[in-house]
């Protein structure tokens, strides 16, 4: 299959326009092949996830997450990644994470989306605790039930004063900080930021899958517990 149709599809579903300023959302590695026949799918591009690419005989790399800079010896690989433009486009990888806690959302707000619903903070203490085991939150008010969630998937504590100012009981995220936790006005669950993100492979999975071998990289959080 040739790889700028398979950008094609990637980009018509999170167009690059949507990607911040800052962001290095595109093409990582651009090599001269134009067709591929296996691509692996990776949150994080590393040195291990490339050897893992190359012993699996894939011609190309997508991943989430951007490179900065991209080391010399990942040249002979192509690497696509869709990054902050993937986390604000609908269905993205926010959306996604609601999706598998089998929640509803309600509306958008740029990288926030949130869920209104009643709920005991237990239960949702436990629904998240499905997909990450580890997770830890603070609850500086002893807020015992839910009308509004924020959530934002990976990096979201900065959206913590929008989230109260938007009425939010609750922000879902990953990466809290001490401080931020200790001055947070509403409930802020850390799920990690890898686990917050993980299922979004899926979406890229989903838009390609049925004219290219796809296969997922080996892949888990830096963290251990």
């Amino acid at each position: 299959m040739n790889k700028y149709e398979i950008v094609k599809r990637i980009e018509k579903f999170a167009p690059p326009e949507f990607a911040e300023p800052w962001d290095c959302s595109g093409w990582l590695v651009e090599t001269s092949k134009t067709q591929v026949k296996k691509i692996m799918l990776a949150l994080t591009v590393t040195d291990n996830i490339v050897e893992q690419a190359s012993k699996e005989n894939c011609d190309m790399i997508i991943s989430h997450h951007p490179l900065f800079n991209v080391p010399t010896k990942y040249k002979d690989i192509d690497i696509y990644c869709a990054h902050t433009n993937l986390d604000l486009t609908e269905g993205g990888t926010t959306d996604t994470l609601i999706e598998r806690l089998n929640l509803h959302k309600t509306y958008n707000q740029g990288f926030l989306r949130f869920v209104e619903t009643e709920i005991q903070t237990e239960d949702l203490t436990n629904k998240l605790k499905t997909i990450s085991p580890h997770l830890r939150y603070v609850n500086n008010k002893n807020i015992k039930t839910l009308q509004k969630i924020a959530f934002c998937a990976g990096s979201g504590t900065e959206f913590i004063e929008e989230a109260f100012e938007q009425g939010a009981d609750a922000l879902v995220t990953g990466d809290l900080k001490f401080h931020t936790a200790l001055e947070s006005p509403i409930i802020v669950y850390d799920i990690g930021h890898f686990e917050s993100e993980i299922q979004v492979l899926e979406v890229f999975k989903n838009l390609i899958k049925d004219d290219i071998e796809v296969i997922f990289s080996t892949e888990r959080s830096p963290f251990k517990y």
